[in-house]
């Protein structure tokens, strides 16, 4: 959907009005675009990315599609799906439905590296890329993280496969 915003038609703004058709309402609620509904101040209702008070401005009207573009390209960069998870990188958190977990920074970094690889990556790899230690560092580091990491999955979760490991490395 990251893609779908960076085109500008993807934005649909209606006057509260529209809802009343529900053909109309049922496109507006069913389409994926940024949703601005306009109206005066009493009657603006609803679950959109945005309420218009009319009268507007062109330039009012300009603001709030710029900002409410922005702000959601920045929740969608935020919010990744890890397996049965959503990693919330802005807040540091792992969540499954209502439940969910803080985590570290380096912790984030981790759960990134491991996704974006498709083979298990080395414990020197990984030292390299999250910690930018040298690969021959002799240190516990990597190690101590994933278990950490892991216990607080299992402890809140009771997931006990989120991150692997096989001779070749740690993968998800």
């Amino acid at each position: 959907m990251s893609d779908d915003l960076n085109n500008k038609s993807n934005v649909i703004l209606f006057h509260i009005d529209a809802l009343s058709d529900n053909n109309l309402k049922q496109y507006i609620q069913s389409n994926k675009s940024i949703k601005i509904c306009a109206g005066s101040k009493k009657d603006l209702t609803g679950d959109y990315d945005a309420n218009l008070e009319l009268p507007a401005t062109l330039k009012e009207v300009n603001s709030i599609v710029e900002n409410t573009t922005v702000k959601k390209k920045f929740n969608l960069n935020s919010s990744i799906a890890v397996k049965n998870y959503s990693l919330n990188k802005n807040e540091k958190k792992l969540s499954s439905y209502d439940d969910y977990i803080m985590l570290t920074e380096k912790e984030v970094q981790l759960i990134e590296l491991l996704l974006d690889n498709k083979k298990p990556i080395t414990k020197d790899k990984i030292l390299s890329l999250v910690w930018n230690y040298a690969s021959d560092a002799d240190t516990h580091t990597v190690e101590t993280h994933i278990y950490r990491l892991r216990k607080k999955i299992i402890d809140k979760f009771k997931d006990e496969k989120f991150i692997l490991n096989s001779k070749d490395g740690y993968y998800l």
